[in-house]
């Protein structure tokens, strides 16, 4: 199942990713793909809020760190593995304890972990259109993340999402 939302500004990016933090639960897992610059780190901000991450608890991009972890409602475990060279060094790092399903997690350029990724998580490509606004093409894998989509699908309708 996929979902394509176009986004006109940087707020209602979050106020997206704000919304689908609040039905979340613990185990879910992210997969935001996209150019720098495009929106990945703004989503997740959005998705803390969701998850009871308190405003003045400020997200920002794990480039140098590679994680981050925020505590909340549910924790949030921010990852950006842009500088990692693929599957080993993010087995070498620990990475896949992450999916142990005690909070979300949200992995910025994560395609460069299929293979480690669990079965079930939410893609999103991200790109920034020729107007500023944002594409956010989300794919589901498994049962959990259809769901999702399917609640985020009637959530766009009531809101007369354009």
């Amino acid at each position: 199942m996929t979902v394509t939302v176009i986004t006109r500004s940087a707020a209602q990016t979050r106020r997206l990713a704000r919304q689908i933090g609040s039905w979340l639960t613990p185990g879910a897992v992210f997969v935001l793909a996209g150019a720098l610059g495009c929106g990945k780190t703004t989503f997740v901000q959005g998705l803390a809020r969701g998850l009871g991450i308190p405003e003045d608890c400020y997200v920002t991009s794990p480039t140098y760190t590679l994680i981050n972890e925020y505590p909340g409602r549910i924790s949030l475990v921010h990852a950006d593995l842009y500088r990692l060279n693929g599957p080993q060094e993010a087995e070498e790092i620990g990475l896949p304890e992450l999916f142990d399903g005690r909070g979300v997690v949200a992995l910025e350029w994560g395609q460069k972990i299929k293979d480690l990724l669990p079965a079930g998580y939410l893609a999103l490509e991200m790109r920034v259109l020729p107007d500023e606004s944002r594409r956010i093409h989300l794919k589901a894998a498994g049962t959990a993340a259809r769901q999702l989509l399917a609640r985020l699908t009637t959530w766009l309708e009531v809101e007369k999402w354009d």
